[in-house]
Protein backbone atom coordinates (compact mmCIF):
# COMPACT_ATOMS: atom_id res chain seq x y z
CA UNK A 1 0.00 0.00 0.00
CA UNK A 2 3.00 2.12 0.58
CA UNK A 3 5.20 3.78 -2.45
CA UNK A 4 7.85 4.70 0.18
CA UNK A 5 7.85 0.82 1.26
CA UNK A 6 7.66 -0.30 -2.53
CA UNK A 7 10.37 1.61 -3.27
CA UNK A 8 12.68 -0.82 -1.21
CA UNK A 9 11.53 -3.56 -3.00
CA UNK A 10 12.56 -1.70 -6.15
CA UNK A 11 15.93 0.39 -5.03
CA UNK A 12 17.07 -2.28 -2.02
CA UNK A 13 17.51 -1.27 1.56
CA UNK A 14 16.49 -1.93 4.59
CA UNK A 15 12.96 0.40 5.82
CA UNK A 16 12.92 2.08 8.75
CA UNK A 17 11.96 -0.71 11.63
CA UNK A 18 12.36 -3.32 9.47
CA UNK A 19 14.48 -6.88 9.81
CA UNK A 20 14.85 -7.67 6.39
CA UNK A 21 17.17 -5.75 3.55
CA UNK A 22 15.76 -6.08 0.57
CA UNK A 23 17.98 -6.47 -2.87
CA UNK A 24 16.07 -4.61 -5.01
CA UNK A 25 15.23 -4.82 -8.66
CA UNK A 26 16.91 -5.01 -11.71
CA UNK A 27 15.02 -2.05 -12.90
CA UNK A 28 14.77 -0.01 -9.85
CA UNK A 29 12.75 2.85 -11.03
CA UNK A 30 9.71 4.07 -9.55
CA UNK A 31 6.15 3.17 -11.20
CA UNK A 32 5.46 5.42 -14.11
CA UNK A 33 1.94 5.81 -12.65
CA UNK A 34 -0.35 4.87 -9.17
CA UNK A 35 -3.98 4.38 -8.91
CA UNK A 36 -6.34 3.45 -5.77
CA UNK A 37 -8.77 0.52 -6.77
CA UNK A 38 -11.04 -2.22 -5.55
CA UNK A 39 -10.22 -5.81 -5.76
CA UNK A 40 -12.92 -8.06 -5.48
CA UNK A 41 -12.39 -10.79 -2.76
CA UNK A 42 -11.62 -10.78 0.89
CA UNK A 43 -7.97 -9.71 2.95
CA UNK A 44 -7.26 -12.17 5.47
CA UNK A 45 -4.48 -13.10 7.66
CA UNK A 46 -2.17 -16.17 8.53
CA UNK A 47 0.49 -17.68 8.71
CA UNK A 48 3.69 -16.54 10.50
CA UNK A 49 5.46 -13.07 9.57
CA UNK A 50 9.63 -13.11 9.71
CA UNK A 51 9.38 -9.19 9.57
CA UNK A 52 6.07 -8.38 11.30
CA UNK A 53 5.67 -11.46 13.78
CA UNK A 54 1.65 -12.14 13.83
CA UNK A 55 -0.30 -12.92 10.77
CA UNK A 56 0.38 -11.91 7.36
CA UNK A 57 -2.02 -10.63 4.60
CA UNK A 58 -3.49 -12.52 1.83
CA UNK A 59 -5.67 -11.61 -1.12
CA UNK A 60 -8.63 -13.92 -1.69
CA UNK A 61 -10.05 -13.36 -4.72
CA UNK A 62 -12.49 -16.54 -4.81
CA UNK A 63 -12.47 -19.56 -7.19
CA UNK A 64 -10.24 -20.10 -9.59
CA UNK A 65 -11.76 -19.54 -12.93
CA UNK A 66 -12.50 -22.61 -15.38
CA UNK A 67 -10.54 -22.90 -18.30
CA UNK A 68 -11.07 -20.75 -20.71
CA UNK A 69 -13.02 -18.43 -19.03
CA UNK A 70 -12.81 -14.54 -17.72
CA UNK A 71 -9.83 -13.15 -15.93
CA UNK A 72 -11.73 -13.42 -13.08
CA UNK A 73 -13.25 -16.00 -10.44
CA UNK A 74 -16.43 -15.91 -7.93
CA UNK A 75 -15.05 -13.93 -4.85
CA UNK A 76 -15.28 -15.72 -1.65
CA UNK A 77 -17.59 -13.34 -0.84
CA UNK A 78 -19.63 -11.47 -3.72
CA UNK A 79 -20.72 -8.73 -2.06
CA UNK A 80 -16.48 -8.28 -0.41
CA UNK A 81 -14.19 -5.41 -2.03
CA UNK A 82 -10.63 -4.98 -0.82
CA UNK A 83 -9.04 -1.86 -1.06
CA UNK A 84 -5.48 -1.72 -2.56
CA UNK A 85 -2.91 0.32 -4.56
CA UNK A 86 -1.98 -0.27 -8.50
CA UNK A 87 1.37 0.80 -9.40
CA UNK A 88 2.00 0.40 -13.06
CA UNK A 89 5.24 -1.80 -13.27
CA UNK A 90 7.29 -3.58 -15.75
CA UNK A 91 6.63 -7.60 -16.18
CA UNK A 92 10.36 -7.58 -15.11
CA UNK A 93 9.95 -5.55 -11.95
CA UNK A 94 6.94 -7.62 -11.00
CA UNK A 95 8.77 -11.03 -11.29
CA UNK A 96 11.78 -9.10 -8.95
CA UNK A 97 9.48 -8.19 -6.55
CA UNK A 98 7.61 -11.27 -6.43
CA UNK A 99 11.01 -13.02 -5.70
CA UNK A 100 11.69 -11.03 -2.88
CA UNK A 101 8.57 -11.97 -1.03
CA UNK A 102 9.39 -15.33 -1.32
CA UNK A 103 13.25 -14.72 0.09
CA UNK A 104 14.81 -15.44 -2.78
CA UNK A 105 16.98 -13.60 -5.28
CA UNK A 106 15.75 -11.45 -8.11
CA UNK A 107 17.02 -12.20 -11.40
CA UNK A 108 14.14 -14.42 -13.18
CA UNK A 109 11.38 -12.97 -15.25
CA UNK A 110 8.08 -14.60 -15.04
CA UNK A 111 5.82 -16.48 -17.13
CA UNK A 112 2.36 -14.63 -16.76
CA UNK A 113 0.84 -16.55 -20.22
CA UNK A 114 -1.36 -18.26 -17.51
CA UNK A 115 -2.39 -15.72 -15.48
CA UNK A 116 -3.14 -13.27 -18.30
CA UNK A 117 -5.49 -15.68 -20.29
CA UNK A 118 -7.30 -18.02 -17.24
CA UNK A 119 -6.93 -15.76 -14.11
CA UNK A 120 -4.82 -17.38 -12.39
CA UNK A 121 -1.21 -19.38 -12.52
CA UNK A 122 0.46 -21.15 -9.51
CA UNK A 123 4.06 -20.69 -9.87
CA UNK A 124 4.98 -22.59 -7.11
CA UNK A 125 3.66 -24.22 -3.88
CA UNK A 126 4.89 -20.53 -1.63
CA UNK A 127 2.72 -18.64 -0.17
CA UNK A 128 2.76 -16.10 -2.56
CA UNK A 129 3.46 -17.76 -5.60
CA UNK A 130 -0.22 -17.69 -7.31
CA UNK A 131 -0.80 -15.29 -9.72
CA UNK A 132 -3.89 -13.39 -9.50
CA UNK A 133 -5.01 -11.14 -12.46
CA UNK A 134 -7.98 -9.40 -11.43
CA UNK A 135 -9.10 -7.86 -14.57
CA UNK A 136 -7.96 -4.79 -16.28
CA UNK A 137 -7.16 -0.64 -15.55
CA UNK A 138 -6.74 1.52 -18.07
CA UNK A 139 -6.12 -1.15 -20.50
CA UNK A 140 -3.47 -2.84 -18.07
CA UNK A 141 -3.81 -6.27 -16.42
CA UNK A 142 -4.28 -5.54 -12.53
CA UNK A 143 -1.30 -8.72 -11.49
CA UNK A 144 -0.99 -9.60 -8.05
CA UNK A 145 0.01 -12.56 -5.97
CA UNK A 146 -1.10 -14.27 -3.00
CA UNK A 147 -1.33 -17.92 -1.21
CA UNK A 148 -2.70 -21.12 -3.16
CA UNK A 149 -5.42 -21.81 -0.65
CA UNK A 150 -8.29 -20.04 0.28
CA UNK A 151 -9.23 -18.00 3.94
CA UNK A 152 -11.50 -20.82 4.72
CA UNK A 153 -8.70 -23.57 4.20
CA UNK A 154 -6.09 -22.62 6.67
CA UNK A 155 -5.56 -21.49 10.49
CA UNK A 156 -6.18 -17.67 10.80
CA UNK A 157 -3.17 -15.79 12.86
CA UNK A 158 -4.23 -12.32 14.32
CA UNK A 159 -2.04 -9.18 12.89
CA UNK A 160 0.74 -7.61 14.93
CA UNK A 161 0.15 -3.80 15.74
CA UNK A 162 3.11 -2.49 13.56
CA UNK A 163 1.69 -4.50 10.62
CA UNK A 164 -1.96 -3.63 11.19
CA UNK A 165 -0.84 0.45 11.16
CA UNK A 166 1.42 0.14 7.85
CA UNK A 167 -1.74 -1.34 6.17
CA UNK A 168 -4.41 1.01 7.69
CA UNK A 169 -2.28 3.96 6.92
CA UNK A 170 -1.38 2.49 2.91
CA UNK A 171 -5.53 2.41 3.17
CA UNK A 172 -5.84 6.23 3.97
CA UNK A 173 -3.13 7.81 1.99
CA UNK A 174 -3.75 5.58 -1.16
CA UNK A 175 -7.97 5.84 -0.96
CA UNK A 176 -8.36 9.02 1.25
CA UNK A 177 -10.42 6.80 4.01
CA UNK A 178 -10.88 8.17 7.66
CA UNK A 179 -8.49 6.39 10.17
CA UNK A 180 -11.73 5.42 11.47
CA UNK A 181 -12.62 3.75 8.38
CA UNK A 182 -9.64 2.09 7.05
CA UNK A 183 -10.17 0.50 10.87
CA UNK A 184 -13.02 -0.39 10.62
CA UNK A 185 -12.47 -2.46 7.56
CA UNK A 186 -9.07 -4.62 8.79
CA UNK A 187 -11.14 -5.06 12.34
CA UNK A 188 -13.64 -6.77 10.00
CA UNK A 189 -10.97 -8.68 7.86
CA UNK A 190 -10.51 -12.96 8.89
CA UNK A 191 -7.84 -12.95 11.47
CA UNK A 192 -8.02 -9.25 12.87
CA UNK A 193 -11.60 -10.16 13.09
CA UNK A 194 -12.27 -10.90 17.60
CA UNK A 195 -8.97 -9.95 18.01
CA UNK A 196 -8.75 -6.40 16.93
CA UNK A 197 -11.36 -3.86 17.38
CA UNK A 198 -11.71 -0.67 15.10
CA UNK A 199 -11.12 1.81 18.19
CA UNK A 200 -7.79 -0.07 18.91
CA UNK A 201 -6.34 0.15 15.35
CA UNK A 202 -7.66 3.44 15.09
CA UNK A 203 -5.14 4.28 17.91
CA UNK A 204 -2.65 2.88 16.48
CA UNK A 205 -2.33 5.45 13.53
CA UNK A 206 -2.73 8.16 16.21
CA UNK A 207 0.39 6.65 18.53
CA UNK A 208 3.36 8.56 19.43
CA UNK A 209 6.09 8.25 16.55
CA UNK A 210 3.12 7.54 13.81
CA UNK A 211 3.41 9.77 10.71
Amino acid sequence: MHLDRLTYYLAGGRPPGGLRTYPGCRDPRHPARTAPIMLPGLLYFATESQVWTGGRAFYDPGTEPEPGSAPAGKPADSEAELPARAYLLTPQQFSDIAAQEMYREPGEDLDLTEALTRGRSRIGPGRYETLVCAGLLDGCPVLTFTAPWSSKDIALNPPSAPYLRHIAAGIVAAHGWSPLRAAEYLAGCPGAQGHWTATDIAALLTAPGTS
